[in-house]
């Protein structure tokens, strides 16, 4: 990603959220975004004026799957999956949260229970001028209990930007960091996960995705990845860090965390969708993690 460019990944992801929140009936919806419609480019608005009619909505979905085989279900699954652990954390009392590559994320607009929280988001700064001013057309202002950290991680020491932020280093805090790490290197990986560790209270939990490391390496076939792999090349965002699911535990340990819960795309549209989740194909490589602070 350039310095003055606009993550295209953080449109679809947007989009993705937005599709769903016009999904027909309502009741079918695993979340509603309604800031997510928003943050796209026209070409993107266009698709999704479609897909709220009611008889194209399914054949919008259905050419967008055909396109980005798994990429949409996986993302809404996803989104529905952080969403819970993270209201579960605020519930038992973790009241400070870190979003490390926030990119639209407006979760912190859009759960009514995270007004308790204070919030720093950490982005690009392209990327997050483009957010603040679109959240301040939709709602007047900013949000009071979210700060805003316009950084690129790759010039200024994550530590030092926390540190900053008045991160409280005696309380809990939850921290997100979705849609990144795949664009890293194994280096930056390892440094924000070390400089995590040494700000985070024990007891704090990270959630980050991560690709499966076998999709990378060639060394286990998945279904539809070539067809991703070329998009987002082709995008300028290519993926080039992964790990492979059995190593994960003893990697983040010697990084100071506990590994509580780590799935595939599977395992979570499975979770919200049952049989029909299972039978989804397409992203099975794209891997969620639930890790506490030793």
């Amino acid at each position: 990603m350039r310095q003055d460019q606009i993550s295209r990944t953080a449109q679809y992801a947007a989009a993705f959220r937005a599709l769903e929140t016009v999904r027909r009936p309502k009741r079918a919806r695993l979340f509603e975004d309604r800031f997510a419609a928003h943050f796209l480019a026209p070409p993107l608005r266009r698709v999704l004026w479609w897909a709220g009619l009611p008889l194209a909505g399914a054949l919008v979905r259905g050419i967008v799957d055909r396109r980005w085989p798994g990429a949409m279900t996986s993302g809404i699954a996803r989104t529905r999956l952080i969403d819970d652990l993270l209201l579960d954390a605020v519930r038992e009392g973790i009241g400070q949260v870190v979003i490390l590559g926030a990119g639209f994320d407006c979760r912190a607009c859009r759960l009514p229970e995270l007004a308790v929280c204070r919030i720093v988001e950490v982005d690009h700064p392209a990327t997050q001028a483009l957010k603040r001013k679109g959240l301040a057309r939709i709602l007047g202002a900013t949000p009071d209990h979210v700060a805003f950290a316009a950084v690129d991680l790759r010039e200024r020491d994550l530590h030092e930007v926390l540190e900053t932020e008045k991160l409280d280093r005696d309380r809990h805090a939850f921290v997100l960091w979705e849609g990144v790490t795949h664009y890293l290197g194994e280096t930056a990986v390892d440094a924000t996960l070390r400089a995590l560790a040494v700000v985070l209270a024990p007891g704090s939990r990270l959630l980050f995705t991560y690709l499966h490391g076998g999709l990378l390496d060639g060394s286990v076939e998945f279904d539809g990845a070539h067809v991703s792999k070329e998009r987002v090349s082709g995008d300028g965002e290519p993926w080039i860090w992964g790990m492979d699911p059995a190593r994960m535990p003893e990697y983040l340990a010697e990084r100071g965390f506990r590994l509580l819960e780590d799935d595939g795309a599977t395992e979570y549209r499975a979770r919200y969708w049952g049989d029909r989740g299972r039978a989804m194909r397409g992203f099975a490589f794209y891997r969620v993690a639930l890790a506490q602070r030793i």
